[in-house]
């Protein structure tokens, strides 16, 4: 067997005393998986450990090719070759569209595919706006340029945390196009949603969070097929697959 682009293995994370993850262990390969669950059930503390970033404290392992990731600071996980998408965005709203763009460019962490003039050939609505502010963007447009900022990085794996977030039907099913585009060209991903749809649309492996915990894995058409389990494990009314 090949062994997986990420390993996450009795992986415990805190905030304080308030135990947030509970012993999560999965992996993943160049197969897009994604990870739902109503909020609060720990998606995003997920992210933050595997991204090092503060909060929470964690232990366990996790496991970039092979490679001890947990406890590294977020700089040397990203330059290993994984890339963060945040929930809400992050941009730096005083700066422009290519402030952004050739701010990561000029401090490439892995040299590959991406650049900025690529990332205006995926989206060239950013092109179209390359001098407006940040703040002045679209939901839709920020979102675009919050994956082109992390791609600049040519990741090996990009996790995407709540992508389809504040965004219209429209918008959403460009993001789909994009992590369809993404996995095309070989870069893994790791996409946490509560937007079901987004999720069995995209990815053909789903994994369910309850609290703190990978409550069960299913295949997207299984869990789209089940609407006992929508209602059990994620709180919604049955939702069909998109596209």
């Amino acid at each position: 067997m090949p062994e997986p682009l990420l390993e996450v293995s009795g992986l415990h994370a805190y905030y304080g005393s308030a135990h947030v993850l509970n012993g999560v262990t999965f992996d993943i390969g160049q197969q897009t998986t994604a990870i739902v669950g109503r909020n609060g059930m720990g998606k995003s503390s997920l992210c933050k450990a595997i991204m090092g970033l503060a909060p929470p404290r964690a232990t366990g392992s996790v496991r970039l090719a092979g490679r001890e990731i947990l406890g590294a600071a977020s700089h040397r996980v990203c330059r290993s070759g994984v890339a963060y998408v945040p929930q809400g965005r992050r941009i730096f709203p005083s700066l422009s569209t290519d402030e952004h763009l050739r701010m990561v460019s000029g401090s490439l962490v892995r040299r590959g595919r991406w650049n900025a003039d690529a990332v205006y050939d995926l989206y060239p609505r950013l092109a179209e706006r390359r001098k407006t502010s940040a703040a002045a963007l679209s939901g839709g447009e920020q979102q675009m340029l919050a994956i082109g900022r992390a791609l600049l990085t040519n990741p090996r794996l990009l996790v995407m945390d709540e992508p389809s977030e504040g965004l219209a039907p429209t918008v959403v099913e460009q993001l789909a196009d994009t992590c369809r585009t993404l996995t095309a060209e070989g870069v893994g991903l790791l996409l946490i949603e509560q937007n079901l749809g987004l999720a069995a649309t995209v990815a053909e492996r789903l994994l369910v969070m309850v609290h703190g915990e990978i409550a069960t894995e299913m295949a997207s058409s299984d869990l789209v097929a089940d609407e006992e389990a929508q209602r059990r494990f994620l709180g919604v009314e049955p939702v069909r697959a998109e596209g």
